[in-house]
């Protein structure tokens, strides 16, 4: 192994077709940041193309102790005429005025054809998302994703599984927890 600084470019996907992308994606696994509720589960996301075909809504939620935090950004392509999976996530952040926004990458690392389960990963190497349609993954599929994930440079050891509930809770089921800026922390590492 050589170090560190000769890691290899990551392989990103090329011409994902990201109106076939959108929709919701579970949480199976994630590097966890030290700001995240340590007991978050059925943690999720739900992209929608905007009607500009260019920006994806993005709405992230998750569950803690029976409460649901979300927070709500925009995606878009890092590079509009690049063939890459590189794209930048912003989020406004409410509890700072006036509302800033705060922006991190998203790459897609692996994603099968039939568009069911993706590897996401950002240039840092500090975070990693394995994320499925349904709220479990096939066991073969989670150890390619990691396997994937090793070739790439990660530390698959950081690796945390996500608790998903199956049928997965409803969002108006729950009350709202308010605080929710450990979303901006975790993803950023601020």
């Amino acid at each position: 192994m050589g170090s560190s600084t000769t890691k290899k470019e990551m392989e990103v996907v090329k011409g994902v077709d990201l109106e076939r992308y959108m929709g919701r994606w579970y949480e199976i696994a994630s590097f966890p940041s030290r700001f995240q509720p340590k007991d978050g589960v059925n943690t999720r996301a739900t992209y929608k193309l905007n009607p500009d075909g260019a920006t994806v809504h993005v709405l992230n939620e998750t569950w803690s102790a029976g409460k649901r935090s979300s927070i709500e950004g925009s995606a878009y392509k890092a590079d509009p005429n690049s063939d890459e999976a590189k794209l930048k996530v912003k989020f406004y952040v409410p509890p700072f005025l006036p509302i800033i926004p705060v922006v991190g990458d998203y790459w897609i690392l692996f994603l099968d054809d039939d568009y069911q389960y993706a590897l996401i990963g950002q240039p840092s190497r500090r975070y990693l998302w394995i994320l499925c349609r349904t709220p479990h993954m096939d066991e073969e599929i989670y150890n390619q994703l990691v396997q994937k994930a090793t070739d790439e440079g990660y530390d698959v050891s950081k690796l945390h599984k996500t608790p998903q509930a199956d049928p997965p809770p409803e969002a108006d089921d729950a009350p709202e927890d308010t605080k929710g800026v450990w979303w901006f922390k975790s993803i950023f590492g601020k």
